[in-house]
């Protein structure tokens, strides 16, 4: 039995604990719970999984603290390494999920707060021989700089030390007047203490940490593929040794050497590794470009001094300088100044973006020319940039479902893999045909050496890494590692109307003068009727208005209908059709022309001067550039489009007609939209809800995958799995096109990792022997083992070379309001 304690959230009173203690006394495997309601804490007796307990308290209403942590870890090579780390981090009390990645070489870590602490969650992993450090900080992928420099000079040593081996065995093979030559020269005797020598050495130097890491592990029943090509190479140099030192305790004929296949086998392997380090250095370049896009330090003013410091110092409220050409520090806004700002690190717009007084500013984007001071309003792990490096790496970090298949079978292949070796040895011996000895040490060798399952591990982290890491440069953000996986299934796509595929402000679309009435004259006496008002509509036609506004003599608001006022002595009405008829004008064929634009899902607006019609204006929200391609996108990959707004359906109609959108939901309520997305799956599939609203929260959590605009609020994207950093509509096609590219990729990666165990282990072991084929030399094993290792990265590492579909892209830099 364990005692655990927790820290329970949500208990407010004394019927609360009796409500906790039933709840953990159900969990199967509990024999006792005590809860305290003073301490707010509960200490369980209990020999079941402690994720159990906290799911039962989350079922109960009364969720346990939890926090994470993440860990860097030395030493893993394999999936068994993988699987060994994360028995011994759940196997600390108090850690309620594990979840290690080889390609990133780290941990993200779930724990219970109060019962232990990343400390000692890392000294779980460093005792299962795994050296582990926990991150204090969003710390980047490593560049691997050192390692690939180490794995250089061991391989270039082996592989020195290797060829006179590999010359002076294979060279006689296959050129007879060479062997001839060399015996002649050197003799047996003197050739095999010369291969023996060179052999020692690079066991003892280059090859010593296949020993020193697989033996232990093998000892201690745990074994993983560093035993396995410790085994199979040791195996090799013992039976060599034996044969060059003590060739009467072999049978007859059998005192042959093997050095030259464990010289070759640790070569290759190292070559591997060398070859897979600096292509695991490539998976994490999208974090270290995203982690270098922070400057280190800052102009900061103080007490009326600038001076310059690290970035750790800024404090919300301190006032930056910032000069053309250098990076914004943080987030703020803008105090002073103008430029034009390169935002596309962060939302993936390559147009420049301007920049004045009030502007929103966002740490890591790339000032223009001009000079700007700027108030910091988000510091440290708050901003932006920060927020987007914390969310790549959890989605970098995440497990898919489709991985765990791979931890079923990575549990019990090393086990089967030594079993299978063992009784290879064992059939050739007893089946084999003389000399059996040399024949049964070569399959089971080879057996050993070729079914390392390193590809295995690598198949699928890397593929996510790749996959988050460049969709986190095209603007797109995985909150959630599985929504990764789930969007490939999306059959329909529910798009929010307001700020998703519209850009969420109206603004004067339309203005049609009366006979004898100047356009110009009629839009500015109308902007300025509205300057006093803060309807969003007004705020459009103000807008819309060019130079300085005269100041309304008289202004009067008729509710429901318009306005009324007087502006440089002329009487003006403007507002719905029906105050024209209250008041008895004359609007002649106006009122086609606003029915038509009302046909369009646009608000009409009427205005009369001095009595007389003046003039139909139209307001509408307009569609965000690259929507219909957006919509098009989505139908050309076999995805059904659907809005759903709470607009009316004339509007509502019109926006899909524009679009080419066939399902509408029209005139919902925010508690509608939740229902909706229900419906659709019920009779489309899986469900991606898109939006950026508060409102929308509830649809994004109940879809399949919520995906988020963000340029919307908090609360939509910290509902939602997949967020679109540039408010694109666009951007979800390019998560869909990512998400299935990553999974098709890891599916590859997988039928390879699969398909080469399963296909070669068979040969190894010598089964196409006895019908003519070939007997796998170990040399080959050790080859074909690391290729498929370099296959799986180098396939991963295409998905770096994804596109996002084309977007539209104004001709003139863009200006971003002030706010």
């Amino acid at each position: 039995m364990t005692t655990t304690d927790l820290q329970i959230t949500g208990m407010n009173c004394a019927s609360c604990v009796g409500r906790v203690e039933k709840a953990l006394r159900a969990v199967p495997g509990v024999q006792s719970a005590a809860v305290n309601f003073a301490t707010a804490t509960a200490r369980i007796e209990h020999d079941t999984d402690p994720a159990a307990l906290t799911g039962a308290l989350d079922a109960a209403g009364y969720p346990a603290a939890t926090a994470s942590t993440a860990l860097t870890i030395e030493g893993l090579n394999c999936a068994s390494c993988v699987r060994r780390v994360e028995t011994a981090l759940k196997a600390e009390p108090g850690v309620i999920d594990a979840q290690v990645n080889l390609a990133s070489e780290s941990a993200q870590v779930t724990y219970a707060e109060g019962v232990t602490d990343p400390a000692h969650i890392a000294a779980a992993s460093t005792r299962a021989g795994y050296a582990a450090q926990a991150r204090t900080e969003a710390a980047p992928a490593p560049d691997r700089a050192d390692e690939i420099a180490g794995l250089r000079r061991q391989t270039l040593i082996a592989a020195a030390l290797t060829l006179p081996v590999f010359v002076m065995e294979m060279g006689g093979h296959l050129f007879p007047a060479f062997h001839h030559w060399l015996h002649g020269l050197l003799g047996m005797r003197t050739l095999h203490l010369i291969q023996f020598a060179l052999t020692t050495a690079i066991l003892a130097g280059p090859g010593r940490y296949f020993f020193t890491r697989g033996i232990p592990g093998l000892l201690k029943g745990a074994p993983d593929m560093n035993a396995l090509v410790a085994m199979g190479t040791g195996a090799a140099y013992l039976f060599s040794l034996v044969a060059t030192f003590a060739p009467g305790l072999l049978p007859a004929g059998t005192a042959n050497v093997y050095y030259e296949s464990a010289a070759v086998i640790v070569t290759l392997i190292l070559a591997g590794r060398w070859m897979e380090a600096r292509a695991k250095g490539r998976t994490g370049a999208a974090i270290r470009t995203l982690m270098g896009l922070q400057p280190r330090t800052a102009r900061v003013e103080r007490d009326g001094e600038i001076s310059e410091r690290p970035i750790a110092e800024i404090i919300v409220g301190d006032t930056l300088h910032i000069r053309p050409g250098e990076r914004v520090p943080v987030d703020g806004e803008v105090t002073g100044g103008s430029s034009w700002l390169d935002e596309s690190m962060i939302s993936g717009e390559p147009v420049p973006v301007a920049k004045t007084t009030g502007a929103r500013l966002t740490g890591g984007t790339m000032n223009g020319t001009g000079a700007l001071t700027m108030r910091a309003t988000h510091v440290g792990a708050d901003t932006v940039l920060a927020q987007i490096i914390e969310m790549v790496q959890q989605a970098q970090g995440a497990k898919l479902p489709i991985q765990g298949l791979v931890d079923r079978i990575t549990a019990i292949f090393v086990p089967v893999v030594l079993a299978v070796a063992a009784l290879t040895l064992l059939l050739w011996l007893v089946f084999g045909p003389a000399p059996a000895l040399p024949l049964a040490l070569v399959a089971a060798v080879s057996v050993l050496i070729i079914a390392c399952p390193c590809a295995m591990g690598l198949a699928t982290p890397t593929s996510i890494m790749v996959g988050t890491g460049r969709a986190a440069e095209l603007g797109v953000l995985f909150r959630k590692g599985d929504a990764l996986q789930g969007l490939q299934d999306t059959a329909i796509v529910a798009f929010d109307k307001t700020g998703t595929l519209t850009q969420g402000r109206p603004e004067l679309t339309d203005l049609t003068p009366a006979p004898g009435m100047d356009g110009d004259t009629v839009l500015r006496l109308a902007a300025a009727a509205e300057a006093r008002s803060e309807h969003p509509i007004a705020r459009a036609i103000t807008r819309a208005a060019k130079g300085e506004l005269p100041e309304p003599e008289q202004f009067e608001t008729l509710t429901g209908m318009g306005l009324r006022a007087r502006v440089e002595g002329h009487d003006l009405l403007l507002g719905a059709d029906r105050l024209m008829a209250a008041e008895d004008i004359d609007m002649g064929d106006l009122p086609s022309r606003g029915a038509a634009f009302a046909a369009q899902g646009k608000t009409p607006l009427y205005l009369a001067i001095d009595g007389q019609a003046a003039a139909v204006l139209a307001v509408a929200d307009p569609v965000k550039p690259g929507a219909a391609e957006a919509i098009a996108a989505l139908r050309a990959q076999g995805v059904g489009v659907a809005l759903v707004t709470g607009d009316n359906a004339t509007t509502a109609q019109a926006l899909a007609d524009t679009l080419g959108i066939t399902h509408v939901r029209a005139e919902t309520l925010p508690a509608d939209k939740a229902r909706i997305v229900s419906d659709l799956r019920a009779q489309h599939g899986p469900v991606a809800f898109v939006g950026d609203g508060i409102n929308d929260a509830p649809a994004l959590a109940k879809a399949d995958t919520g995906i988020a605009i963000g340029t919307g609020t908090d609360i939509a994207i910290e509902a939602a799995d997949v967020v679109l950093m540039s408010g694109d509509p666009q951007g979800v096609a390019t998560a869909l096109e990512l998400s299935r590219a990553t999974m098709r990729n890891i599916r590859q990666n997988l039928g390879w990792a699969f398909g080469y165990n399963t296909a070669l282990i068979p040969v190894a072991a010598g089964l196409l022997y006895p019908f003519g084929g070939p007997l796998l030399s170990p040399m080959l094993a050790a080859g074909a083992m690391a290729l498929s290792s370099v296959f799986v990265l180098s396939n991963a590492l295409r998905l770096r070379r994804a596109h996002a579909r084309p977007a539209p892209r104004p001709a003139t830099p863009r200006t971003a309001p002030a706010e």
